[in-house]
């Protein structure tokens, strides 16, 4: 559709308005928005028709959870990814391969997420399919989409850049693919311990999303690349569309999650999402600023190995309760207040993010 439309543009100069990436970003996010908006509550009737009893709620857990959560459907996150791939493909530039390496990692994180996903609920145990199988299958997806990104990127897609350092560069070589499967496989398997609350994890994502959609417009412009000092990535500008689509996606999916939630996002979104941030991270050479920007899922993630290191080695835990938001639900927080705070966090680090561009 692009490409048809940007041809016609010299015959229609109104038209013209599809060249530019800000306004088809713009275009991404509001259909991605309306596409949810509409199909939503058609998904999770069919969704809560079909699981019956819902997600099943951990037992070990808040005992509040098994009864304000328990018989809400789970597999929302395919109406986030329904929203955002569709959206995508209607403003995205297809000719773009880091667009398709994106999208790849997507939706095999998101088949991955709801196949445990199907198998939980099928089962009604808060236990999916293997670990290892599925750290593997991750595993297999980043490396080809990593793969990709050397085959097709630019002469420096396999160098890594520490932010507020300008000119240092380390060439990773032939490593650049264990290291870029690292930082998605990590990525999504952060957002997936993240996704416990109503609400919780989508913003975060959202933001993140927003965060890298601006790194991502200003390092495939030779213009603002130079003047900032990063990486020039050719190309990389068309991955804001994509962080476009998840915002308005997000947003859509953030009216059917707000709490009370009607629909989780399950291990289908959650999964899928944080391997597109990673994904991106790692296309547009700013790995190291996704452990800022998303800096709330990292925390999560850590909370969990600090808990299970304390555990195996000392018999004590660390934490009232891992992930660090039941922690804080432990300690008298209500969901809300848990939730809009860690809000305020991931929107903090967002910005931290940020300045380390104008730091170099």
């Amino acid at each position: 559709m692009l490409t048809l439309l940007t041809y016609f543009s010299a015959h229609f100069q109104p038209l013209n308005l599809f060249r530019y990436i800000t306004f088809r970003t713009g275009g991404a996010t509001a259909t991605a928005l309306f596409f949810v908006f509409f199909f939503g509550p058609k998904i999770i009737a069919a969704l809560r028709l079909k699981q019956g009893k819902g997600q099943p709620i951990r037992l070990d857990g808040p005992q509040s959870h098994l009864i304000t959560k328990k018989g809400t459907p789970t597999m929302g996150g395919l109406m986030i990814l329904s929203g955002l791939i569709v959206s995508t493909l209607l403003w995205a530039n297809l000719r773009n391969h880091y667009v398709w390496a994106v999208l790849f990692v997507t939706v095999g994180f998101g088949a991955i997420g709801f196949y445990d996903d199907y198998l939980k609920v099928t089962r009604q145990t808060d236990k999916g399919f293997s670990g290892r199988l599925r750290l593997a299958l991750e595993v297999l997806i980043a490396g080809l989409a990593c793969f990709s990104m050397m085959a097709l990127g630019g002469p420096h897609t396999t160098f890594l850049s520490l932010p507020a350092i300008n000119g240092f560069a380390l060439d990773l070589g032939l490593f650049f693919l264990a290291f870029g499967a690292f930082v998605i496989v990590a990525a999504g398997n952060a957002v997936n311990l993240t996704d416990g609350l109503d609400g919780l994890a989508i913003v975060p994502v959202m933001i993140a999303a927003g965060a890298f959609g601006v790194i991502a417009y200003l390092a495939g412009n030779a213009i603002f690349s130079n003047y900032l000092g990063i990486n020039f990535v050719p190309g990389a500008g068309e991955l804001a569309v994509v962080a476009g689509a998840v915002i308005g996606a997000g947003l859509g999916f953030l009216w059917f999650n707000a709490p009370p939630a009607q629909i989780f996002m399950g291990d289908t979104g959650s999964l899928a999402l944080g391997g597109l941030l990673g994904a991106i991270a790692v296309a547009v050479k700013h790995e190291i600023v996704l452990v800022i920007v998303g800096g709330l899922f990292v925390l999560e993630t850590l909370s969990v190995i600090v808990q299970v290191i304390s555990f195996k080695l000392t018999g004590r835990r660390v934490f009232r309760m891992a992930p660090i938001h039941h922690h804080f639900e432990q300690l008298g927080w209500s969901e809300p207040q848990v939730v809009v705070r860690f809000w305020i966090i991931a929107f903090v680090l967002a910005l931290i993010g940020l300045s380390t561009l104008k730091l170099r």
